[in-house]
């Protein structure tokens, strides 16, 4: 009986070794993909200086920008936090003490953070919103920069990302997804139609305001891009309640967070005060756009 139970002991010793060994394997590989360097072409946007452009940029900076990084744009603190994967700050933009503004040695700088997911040095960030800023044309990235640039500086130094053991094996397992640099197209000039009220021009906003990010690469729901919160989100797609709504009732969802059954979005899950600062013509292209797909059923 002992000589079992000492193999049995030795047995269990040896898988727990293994187990912790595939464990510093994975956080290995993820602190590798976090610490790679990337170098991508050069966009050369040029960046506008009429009033308009520089009002454009104001509004799709609060449309985009100000729900992670603080309506003065000067970063927050534990944007996300969870004691089993870490803590992400989100970045002071300005040109303020710890702000990318201040670290930014040229225009590129922001272009590469946006469109690429990569800091100055050419390191990942951990920034969600490139999925969909990727996609920004070269107009509206640049108006977006020209604003940023121009705002107040803020004196706000944040820590960006620290993630725990747990966190960097979840990554190497895939169970985190892709980083933003990992996932993006990485083009170099990127255009989009004519703004208006028109289909072409809602799948333009679609694809730079996050809806893919949360409602699924085909819009008919999925799961939640933030792992720790458990929900499915619902089908956009006329296969899903969406299409028993009226264009009006669209424009008041979003500008009020009552669905028309009554239901309140919540806006920590569905950014919808951000998003009720659309211009008119934007929420009529994206419901036009809407509307246009075709009929599919709830990811489930």
């Amino acid at each position: 009986m002992k000589k079992v139970l000492k193999w049995i002991g030795i047995a269990l010793g040896s898988l727990v070794g293994l187990i912790l060994l595939a464990a510093a394997v994975m956080a290995l590989t993820a602190n590798a993909r976090l610490n790679k360097t990337y170098d991508f072409p050069p966009s050369d946007i040029t960046l506008p200086t009429d009033q308009a452009s520089l009002e454009f940029g104001r509004h799709r900076v609060e449309v985009l920008c100000a729900g992670c990084h603080g309506p003065d744009l000067g970063g927050i603190e534990a944007w996300f936090s969870n004691p089993a994967l870490g803590r992400i700050d989100s970045a002071n933009l300005t040109s303020g003490e710890g702000g990318f503004g201040r670290e930014a040695a040229s225009v590129e700088d922001y272009v590469r953070a946006v469109r690429h997911g990569i800091d100055p040095e050419g390191k990942p960030l951990f920034m969600p919103a490139v999925i969909s800023g990727a996609n920004l044309s070269d107009e509206d990235l640049g108006a977006i920069i020209a604003y940023v640039q121009s705002v107040p500086p803020v004196d706000h130094v944040t820590h960006g990302r620290n993630f725990t053991p747990l966190a960097k094996i979840m990554l190497a397992a895939g169970i985190l997804g892709q980083l933003p640099v990992e996932a993006v197209s990485h083009e170099v000039h990127v255009a989009a139609s004519a703004p208006g009220a028109t289909v072409e021009y809602g799948e333009y906003m679609v694809n730079t305001n996050d809806c893919r990010v949360c409602h699924g690469p085909e819009l008919n729901g999925g799961p939640y891009p933030d792992p720790t919160i458990k929900i499915v989100t619902p089908n956009l797609t006329p296969g899903g309640e969406l299409v028993s709504w009226t264009e009006d009732q669209f424009f008041a969802a979003l500008r009020t967070g009552a669905t028309p059954s009554g239901h309140a979005l919540d806006p920590a899950l569905m950014p919808w005060k951000d998003y009720s600062k659309f211009y008119d013509d934007e929420l009529q292209a994206i419901w036009l756009y809407l509307q246009s797909l075709p009929k599919l059923e709830q990811y489930k």
